[in-house]
C-alpha cells in the first residue's frame, strides 16, 4: 500500500527476558479506581466508593518505555505536572461485550506504569466542562517500564504498588484496594470498544499523587513484576 509520506512508527515495549517488543495500540485508563485517590480529589461520590468506572484514553505515541532509565520530557504548558503510578495490563488478544470470567485469558502481562497529569489544565477543562484530552494525552505522559508476561507472573488480584520520588516514598497501596477489579474493567471497556491484542489499560492510582519537577527521578514498583525507574528533563 502507498501513502503520501511514511506513516508512523509503532510504540514498542520491552518485555521481560525477550527480544520482541510489545506493539502499542491504544491506550485506555481508569478514572479514580482507588478509594483514597478519590477521596483526595475530592470526588467520592457513593458511601462504598463504588461508581461505575469511566475511561479515558491517551495517544499510542504518548508512550515512552524502557528498561532502564526512562528520559521523560516535561510537557509545556504547565505549572502544575503530577505523578499518578498504576498498574498497567497488556492485551494479547481482543474481543467485545466480554464476560468477566473471560477477561483474563485476554491478558498479556502486566507493567508499571505513570498516568502523567497537566493538573492545572486537568481543572480548568473540568470547571468548564470542557475535554481533558490537553490535561491527559500530551507526549510523554503514559510511562512504562518492561511488561512480565502472565506466563511468569500469573493474574494479578493484589500486592504492594508504590512510588518514590527522589528516594521519599509517595504513593504506597495494595492492588486489592481496586474498585473496579481487573477482569471487571477489561468486560467493561468491551461494551463500548472492541479491543484488540496491543491495546494498554492502566487501572488506577493509589492516594498520594503529587507534583513533579525538572530533574526528579521516580521508581515505581508493583510486587511480582518489573517495576521502572524514570528521570524527569
Amino acid at each position: 500500500m502507498n501513502y503520501v509520506f511514511p506513516p508512523s512508527a509503532l510504540t514498542g515495549v520491552p518485555i521481560v527476558a525477550a527480544s520482541a517488543l510489545f506493539p502499542v495500540r491504544r491506550v485506555f485508563c481508569v478514572g479514580r479506581n482507588y478509594a483514597d485517590h478519590a477521596r483526595e480529589m475530592g470526588a467520592l461520590d457513593q458511601a462504598d466508593g463504588r461508581e461505575p468506572p469511566f475511561f479515558f484514553s491517551k495517544p499510542g505515541d504518548a508512550v515512552v518505555a524502557g528498561s532502564g532509565e526512562i528520559v521523560v520530557n516535561y510537557p509545556p504548558q504547565t505549572n502544575n505536572l503530577h505523578h499518578e503510578v498504576e498498574l498497567v495490563v497488556a492485551l494479547g488478544a481482543g474481543g467485545a461485550n466480554l464476560a468477566v470470567d473471560a477477561a483474563n485469558k485476554l491478558i498479556f502481562g502486566y507493567a508499571v506504569g505513570l498516568d502523567l497529569t497537566r493538573r492545572d489544565l486537568q481543572a480548568k477543562a473540568k470547571e468548564k466542562g470542557h475535554p481533558w484530552d490537553m490535561g491527559k494525552g500530551f507526549d510523554h505522559s503514559a510511562v512504562l517500564g518492561e511488561i512480565t508476561p502472565v506466563a511468569q507472573c500469573g493474574y494479578l488480584e493484589r500486592g504492594r504498588i508504590w512510588l518514590t520520588v527522589n528516594g521519599q516514598l509517595k504513593q504506597d497501596g495494595d492492588l486489592s484496594s481496586m474498585m473496579w477489579k481487573i477482569p471487571e474493567i477489561i468486560a467493561n471497556l468491551s461494551t463500548f470498544v472492541r479491543l484488540e491484542a496491543g491495546d494498554l489499560i492502566y487501572t488506577g492510582t493509589p492516594a498520594g499523587v503529587g507534583p513533579l519537577l525538572r530533574g526528579d527521578v521516580m521508581t515505581g514498583g508493583v510486587d511480582g513484576i518489573a517495576g521502572f525507574s524514570a528521570r524527569m528533563v
